[in-house]
């Protein structure tokens, strides 16, 4: 099997991470895959930041669990935090950023490094207390949220198991 087959059939969601940083430079390898992902029309009118330090990333997981109600949320704590936002007027803005993740994703676990998918800001990134803790880490206001990666080494070992989902030919 190729490596990039591999890749996308290996990689699994990362809950638990080590605490141990990522190095400079697979962190703009990472970022550099999600830049080059499929954007419509070429417009791409993303934006990714990129959050390293563990105080911001709890500070915007806090105000996360306080505004949806979630007792002890913490976004796993991952070493890092990449943010796709996309202006809310983009009529494809969600498809880009989810290009931009899945990009994201696969380059992260061909460097040994775990990710996982984190979605609660899409419908709540106007509400004040988060928008305040957006604004510190630049996301633009006329921008959304529909995801965000958290990256680390993982702390947890994901056993291969069988895919399901109905797959038609219709030749």
């Amino acid at each position: 099997m190729n490596q990039t087959l591999e890749t996308i059939l290996t990689r699994r969601s990362t809950r638990k991470f080590l605490r141990k940083p990522i190095p400079e430079e697979e962190m703009e390898l990472i970022v550099q895959a999600a830049l080059h992902a499929p954007s419509a029309k070429g417009l791409q009118t993303w934006q990714f930041t990129v959050v390293r330090n563990r105080e911001k990333i709890q500070k915007l997981a806090t105000a996360i669990r306080e505004v949806l109600g979630r007792k002890g949320y913490n976004m796993y704590e991952p070493e890092a935090l990449v943010i796709p936002s996309n202006l809310k007027e983009s009529p494809y803005g969600r498809e880009d950023d989810a290009c931009a993740m899945e990009n994201m994703f696969l380059a992260a676990h061909s460097l040994g490094i775990g990710s996982v998918w984190i979605n609660q800001l899409q419908d709540v990134c106007d509400v004040p207390a988060i928008r305040q803790v957006l604004d510190e880490l630049g996301i633009p206001a006329d921008h959304v949220v529909y995801g965000m990666a958290a990256l680390g080494y993982p702390d947890d070992v994901k056993a291969d198991k069988a895919r399901t989902g109905k797959v038609v030919y219709a030749d």
